[in-house]
């Protein structure tokens, strides 16, 4: 594909449509070269530690379900994280540490207009649900809600 293609998968909800994403979620960034290096950084850092918490929590006898979702969390971020470092060296565009990471599912799930009177965008068009992701923000995604959701019975031992 080329940037920017988009590909119907499933009517008018699902397409394949190839951007790349320069920093973070949203594609916010830190800005300049010294920005997306640091935030390369940080993601390798946050990974460190990621793993360490995911193999104290092999050998502190937790729950199945915890260990899932911090490895979806880890797996999700060593993903993205392995886009920011290699993608633009193995696309000749970027310095090691420097490429963007590939995000290509778009759910663009219904469009419509805001009512006239709703403050702010009264009567402007809306796109629920308009970013384009990929599966290991997925992943992140996952493993994060399903921390929030079970955290009780993922870790009783601090909810007491």
């Amino acid at each position: 594909m080329q940037l920017g293609e988009r590909i119907t998968v499933f009517h008018d909800w699902f397409h394949l449509l190839f951007v790349e994403n320069n920093g973070m979620a949203f594609g916010m960034e830190l800005g300049g070269d010294w920005g997306k290096i640091l935030l390369t950084l940080f993601r390798l850092v946050a990974i460190v530690i990621i793993g360490r918490f995911l193999f104290q929590l092999e050998h502190a006898g937790s729950t199945r379900g915890a260990r899932i979702s911090v490895a979806l969390v880890f797996s999700g971020a060593l993903g993205n994280l392995i886009d920011c470092i290699f993608y633009g060296v193995a696309f000749n565009y970027a310095p090691l540490l420097q490429g963007k990471v590939v995000d290509m599912l778009y759910f663009p799930l219904f469009e419509g207009f805001f009512p006239s009177w709703f403050p702010i965008w009264g009567g402007e068009p809306f796109l629920f649900f308009s970013p384009v992701f990929n599966l290991a923000d997925m992943a992140i995604s996952t493993g994060v809600g399903l921390l929030l959701v079970f955290q009780k019975r993922y870790f009783p031992q601090h909810n007491q």
